[in-house]
């Protein structure tokens, strides 16, 4: 029995970017569960699945686009920093939430900071990079 889309599967997996730096892993957790072809796990990820078999050991290269995307642009933003209130203290690389208008939270990374300003990066942290997966398939849970 092969992966086809609809299987809920369990894999363990080990993610890296390009130059080997590990981002992730489900070394010493429970085996990652979704259905195969939901939108649950990035494209890539979905796809590189198809075929594999229980006990099955791939490594799935995944670009940008079918990853986290690449990064946009449109996503980086500059607030003047009175926006934040007079006793705001942050460094750049922290992570806020930011609630949009329709009152959902989304992340952001502080990018620069200065005497006026603040700017925020809500792209994901692996946008804009390709990645590299290295998946065993534990079970093929049901359809």
């Amino acid at each position: 029995m092969s992966v086809t889309n609809g299987n809920t599967i369990r894999v363990h997996y080990t993610g890296t970017l390009t130059d080997g730096t590990q981002f992730d892993s489900s070394e010493g957790r429970d085996p990652l569960e979704f259905v195969v072809g939901s939108g649950m796990v990035i494209p890539g990820f979905d796809n590189g699945v198809i075929g594999m078999e229980i006990g099955e050991t791939r490594t799935i290269e995944i670009p940008a686009k079918d990853a986290y995307g690449e990064k946009s642009d449109e996503m980086i933003v500059v607030i003047p920093r009175g926006e934040f209130g007079e006793g705001f203290t942050a460094e750049i690389g922290e992570q806020l939430l930011i609630q949009l208008g329709d009152g959902n939270q989304i992340p952001v990374t502080i990018t620069q900071i200065d005497e006026e300003t603040v700017t925020l990066d809500a792209n994901h942290k692996l946008a804009g990079k390709d990645l590299i997966f290295t998946v065993t398939l534990v079970e093929i849970a049901a359809e």
